[in-house]
């Protein structure tokens, strides 16, 4: 059986038809990926990076990573006297003249092609054409507007970000390309990026070099030269894919591999091992003493993200200790008595899996004339103060909370995970995990559930969570914000596969955005 999910169905059901023509996971997760770059252009695409989690019964395990990094002309104290604040969320920094949100100036190297094309390389068994070929149709023919698209040109992010719908009109090209001189697409109609499927039959044809050391490059250079922005043809020439192993751990008996410092994988095997000293099973969910111990793991590994999490390249980070069990029963003991991005997970027939997210971070508003396509806003997380972890510096990239993530039951795959959703992306995959792994629920059920998060601050609990959980946070203390939506886009949104111990793959993708789940019980 071969299973696909991801936010998007017509890219599920492509990448599905992959597998059917006797491709792979991996096949069908790059196939998908540039799909989703077509009919989600804010979200991800050819400008953007990402982490790729792979798994194979015969060679193990690799994270690819292809993290946008800082170009060569970034110092580390150029925007400090530009500093206003850091975001809400601890996650970004607000900067006068938004220069780190929109604009080229917030522009990172990107990383897609260069990680979707190693991926292909080591791992599949289609060519790269093949891969690109159904993008390219459907930017040419056009596609419907979907109504996540729509809300999320519409939505108020609040006052740390820029408005989306004015950052898909920061430059002339962007708003050419995104709307009709400045009126939004409508929910249904049609949208063609002629421009795009010609760069991704150049693309096609000339393979990754085009991108980093052809006419494409040399495209890109001369207009972020033109427009200050920092990316130039020798940082282009120079950018490299990191193929590594992933951090480990285990929760309940149970195998957990995750994408390292810089994503979140570090993060998250902090809140599980603090989780796994309760029985949460016997609390139920939603339930007050369950929300308590979810925000307290929460809290407590956020406070060590902001310190510890950051390119390994540039800073040291204590790894080991982080994610050592008797660390989190320390923090226990503490408690104890205490009152945006996309994805797409795939399986295949043969027991391959991927989990995949790639990005574009908020989009930087920026689309290179005549190339059809945007950028990634990556500077947008670098702490413009000098000295710190995740400070800038030229060829670094920030913290990021993408967390592809697997877990197995000794060599047997238990669940396949990973969200898009910026902040919220580990506490997204911890609840779907202990949904799955301590309350039995089924992959939809996981990722349905109603839910909480906790950056620090604020409990943020979606309007499903009951009023007597959210009435019991505050009486112990906590400031609680009972969301007014049921099904709320502030969280983020995972992608989940699930294996029985049947072998049966069920999928869930997360209803709080458009989400598709094909499957193929035929599939050999």
């Amino acid at each position: 059986m071969a299973i696909i999910v991801c936010p998007q169905p017509q890219a599920a059901e492509i990448g599905l038809e992959v597998m059917r023509r006797g491709g792979n996971a991996v096949d069908a997760a790059v196939t998908c990926a540039f799909v989703q770059g077509v009919i989600d252009p804010q979200m991800c695409g050819i400008g953007g990076g990402g982490a790729m989690l792979v798994h194979s019964p015969q060679a193990g395990d690799a994270l690819i990573e292809f993290y946008p990094v800082a170009g060569s002309r970034v110092r580390e104290d150029q925007w400090e006297r530009l500093f206003t604040r850091e975001a809400a969320d601890r996650y970004g920094y607000v900067l006068e003249g938004w220069v780190n949100d929109v604009g080229y100036q917030s522009v990172a190297v990107p990383g897609t092609v260069a990680g979707l094309s190693e991926a292909l390389t080591r791992f599949g068994s289609i060519s790269w054409e093949e891969a690109i070929a159904p993008a390219i149709g459907i930017a040419r023919d056009g596609f419907a507007v979907s109504g996540f698209m729509h809300g999320y040109w519409t939505t108020d992010y609040g006052p740390d970000v820029v408005p989306n719908v004015q950052r898909i009109q920061a430059t002339p090209a962007a708003r050419a390309l995104y709307t009709h001189d400045g009126r939004l697409y409508a929910i249904g109609e049609r949208m063609v990026l002629a421009e795009l499927a010609r760069t991704l039959e150049r693309l096609a044809a000339g393979g990754p070099e085009e991108f980093y050391r052809g006419a494409i490059s040399s495209e890109i250079a001369a207009d972020f030269a033109q427009n200050g922005g920092f990316v130039t043809a020798e940082d282009l020439a120079a950018y490299a894919v990191n193929v590594t192993e992933p951090i480990r751990g285990t929760y309940r008996g149970l195998q957990v591999a995750a994408a390292g410092p810089p994503a979140g994988g570090l993060t998250l095997l902090q809140m599980l091992n603090f989780l796994e000293g309760f029985d949460l099973r016997s609390h139920g969910w939603p339930s007050t003493e369950a929300a308590r111990l979810l925000v307290e793991a929460m809290g407590w590994a956020f406070a060590d993200r902001e310190l510890h999490v950051a390119d390994p390249r540039f800073v040291d980070i204590p790894t080991g200790a982080l994610a050592d069990k008797e660390y989190a029963s320390r923090a226990r003991s503490v408690v104890a008595d205490r009152a945006d991005t996309t994805h797409v997970c795939v399986v295949d027939d043969g027991g391959n899996a991927v989990s995949l997210s790639h990005t574009l971070g908020s989009a930087s508003g920026v689309v290179t004339p005549g190339l059809g396509f945007g950028y990634n806003d990556y500077m947008n997380c670098f702490d413009p103060r000098p000295g710190r972890p995740n400070s800038i510096q030229p060829g670094k990239t920030r913290m990021t909370m993408m967390t592809p993530t697997m877990v197995f039951d000794g060599s047997r795959l238990r669940v396949c995970v990973g969200a898009p959703g910026g902040t919220k992306i580990v506490s997204a995959i911890l609840q779907v995990l202990v949904n799955v792994l301590d309350h039995e629920m089924s992959a939809v059920e996981a990722v349905s559930a109603p839910r909480v998060d906790f950056q620090g601050d604020v409990v943020q609990a979606e309007a499903r969570i009951p009023r007597v959980v959210c009435d019991g946070l505050s009486r112990l203390g906590y400031n609680v914000n009972r969301r007014t939506l049921n099904y709320d886009s502030y969280f983020a949104r995972p992608q989940v596969i699930v294996a029985q111990r049947d072998g049966h793959l069920s999928g869930g993708s997360d209803p709080r955005k458009d989400g598709g789940a094909a499957f193929d019980t035929e599939t050999t």
